[in-house]
């Protein structure tokens, strides 16, 4: 029998108390489309390819409800992390949208093997960055 290769990352979880703040700087700001929003559990994003699920760790950490999806309570506290993957000319763009909307950028990073990141915060303090692929070599 082969070895499972995994292909890629699905999904990516951060988390958040004020998910009204959350949605406005996500949906609005970031102009991610919201998949859904489950009161004040969670909302989820569409991301590229991949999906964004914001959880409100308070209301994760607890059992599911019988009946419902039998995810295992989880959640953490204290500050993420996610990358986004941007062109150079979108990188460039979005510092400018991220200042026009009053968003600090906390770091402006061109890597030695080339490509550049900047460093923001969402309303929540998690630390998002946007980056060209070839950070990494892609």
């Amino acid at each position: 029998m082969a070895d499972a290769a995994l292909e890629g990352i699905l999904e990516t979880a951060l988390y958040a108390d004020d998910l009204d703040a959350i949605e406005a700087f996500y949906s609005g700001i970031l102009g991610l489309e919201k998949i859904a929003r489950g009161g004040n559990r969670h909302v989820f994003y569409r991301c590229g390819p991949g999906v964004l699920l914001i959880f409100n760790p308070a209301e994760t950490m607890k059992p599911p409800e019988p009946g419902s999806l039998p995810v295992p309570p989880h959640g953490t506290t204290g500050d993420g992390h996610v990358c986004f993957r941007l062109s150079g000319d979108d990188i460039e763009a979005m510092a400018r949208k991220l200042k026009a909307a009053g968003i600090a950028i906390e770091a402006d990073f061109h890597w030695p093997n080339g490509g550049r990141s900047i460093y923001f915060r969402d309303p929540a303090g998690n630390s998002l960055e946007c980056a060209e692929p070839r950070i990494w070599g892609l």
